[in-house]
């Protein structure tokens, strides 16, 4: 493992179960375990699977400029944003290219719990709340851990009144095996599933006692990786993994448009002036490429670099494949030129394995979005 500046308070039950806690964001995270990693890709998509992901950085902004400053810095409009509810939102450059997402989480009037992954939106957070009404505090104690699929639900009811009744990207202050915690509706696999927030201290008692009462659902232990499996079916990207930042164009900068990411969505229709708003604008209709999916005619899984040729030529690179025992299909997320992100557009697969394939709509899973918005 790298040398981790965080750690997590459930690192002992990460190697415990194989882990070696390969660094991410500073955390020394489980990317993998012991077991099959289609054993918790089948867990989490027929049952539930609980996964440690506090490696996500967890920051609070509190003041009578937090609302303006994550108005001016994200693509959404936060005045919509009420207490106990949240939003998924991007970071942009001056130039109009994708820098960062995250989840911003509204805990109070003037305050905010933002949620950034990899990218640089919380330096740019930090950087901007100078001289502003605005504290911002790095909560390292926090953690973070996620509990996702169809039976979360059944086994968070248990302990957890009127959790059915909580709404898609909406969260509750409350307390589960007496300890407290912030219950977030909200996940990263496509599946219903919940975020508990609770303190470092409890983490390990949440952690056990949820996997003991799961036992009668199901309920595993899942590793990181497992996120790769489902975040190809579910069209979920992951910074900078699908981003030029990682496959670089040959002759221009790094940086991509929400256009190209298909993250347009992330703009609220009622959005006013934000940065790099104005050239978000003004790149609509000049995408370089489109990230799209691609089915392959395998049995086995394509390579994160994977070659896609049509015409004689290459036309894209897939970022990011899985195989599904559950469907028997062989899927990938790719960068294709523009012309050929129409769906069943034949292509060529080269690189770990030579097959044919089709380009493919996304998401892959679901794609009216009904098993992450179920109620009751």
């Amino acid at each position: 493992m790298a040398n981790s500046w965080r750690t997590s308070a459930l690192a002992d039950r990460h190697r415990a179960l194989g882990s070696k806690l390969e660094d991410w964001n500073g955390m020394g995270t489980a990317w993998t375990y012991d077991t099959d990693l289609a054993d918790a890709h089948e867990a989490i998509r027929t049952r539930a699977g609980l996964m440690d992901v506090s490696g996500l950085k967890k920051v609070h902004y509190v003041g009578p400029h937090a609302e303006s400053l994550l108005e001016y810095a994200t693509s959404r409009d936060i005045s919509k944003v009420y207490p106990g509810k949240s939003v998924y939102a991007t970071f942009l450059n001056e130039a109009g290219k994708f820098v960062d997402d995250c989840v911003i989480y509204r805990t109070g009037p003037n305050a905010f719990m933002v949620v950034h992954g990899a990218g640089i939106g919380h330096e740019m957070l930090v950087r901007s709340a100078q001289g502003r009404q605005v504290a911002v505090l790095f909560d390292d104690d926090l953690h973070d851990l996620s509990l996702q699929g169809p039976l979360a639900v059944e086994l968070l009811a248990e302990c957890v009144p009127g959790i059915r009744d909580l709404p898609y990207f909406h969260h509750i202050q409350t307390r589960l095996f007496d300890c407290p915690v912030m219950i977030s509706r909200t996940g990263y696999t496509g599946e219903r599933g919940y975020e508990i927030f609770c303190k470092a201290t409890d983490a390990p008692l949440i952690w056990d006692t949820l996997l003991e009462k799961g036992a009668a659902y199901g309920v595993v232990p899942c590793a990181f990786t497992a996120l790769d499996w489902l975040r190809v079916e579910s069209y979920l990207l992951f910074y900078p993994y699908d981003n030029s930042e990682k496959y670089p164009f040959v002759d221009q900068p790094a940086g991509d448009t929400l256009w190209e990411l298909g993250l347009d969505f992330t703009v609220s229709p009622t959005k006013g002036e934000f940065r790099g708003g104005s050239e978000h604008k003004r790149l609509q209709g000049k995408e370089r490429f489109k990230i799209f999916g691609v089915l392959l005619d395998a049995k086995v899984a394509a390579a994160e670099g994977d070659a896609l040729w049509a015409d004689g030529r290459q036309v894209g690179i897939i970022t990011c494949a899985m195989y599904s025992r559950l469907t028997d299909q062989s899927m990938a997320i790719a960068r294709l030129h523009v012309p050929y992100a129409e769906q069943g557009v034949p292509l060529e697969v080269r690189g770990s394995l030579n097959a044919n394939a089709i380009a493919h709509t996304l998401p892959f899973d679901d794609p009216e979005k009904l098993k992450r918005t179920a109620k009751g």
